[in-house]
């Protein structure tokens, strides 16, 4: 990990697109600025989705993305920086 402490964890295994950037932008949205939201996911797609979403959000920023391609878990950080 990085140098970046965990706030909240939110688990979207389960669930496919568009559920897992919905449900981050809502958790996101509860957050105080400098909070990172780690987001874990069974979605192949989240990664993609949850990098695109970022990219063309305000306010996030994607810290980092860990594919566990065996384990078919993938993990997302995102920090609110406004």
């Amino acid at each position: 990990m990085e140098d970046y402490e965990i706030t909240e964890t939110l688990d979207v295994t389960g669930q496919n697109c568009p559920m897992p950037v919905v449900k981050t932008k809502q958790a996101v949205d509860e957050l105080d600025a400098g909070a990172v939201l780690e987001v874990l996911a069974t979605d192949p797609g989240s990664v993609s989705d949850l990098g695109g979403w970022a990219e063309t959000t305000d306010g996030v920023e994607l810290l980092d993305q860990d594919a566990d391609e065996a384990d078919g878990r993938y993990t997302h950080y995102v920090r609110k920086t406004e």
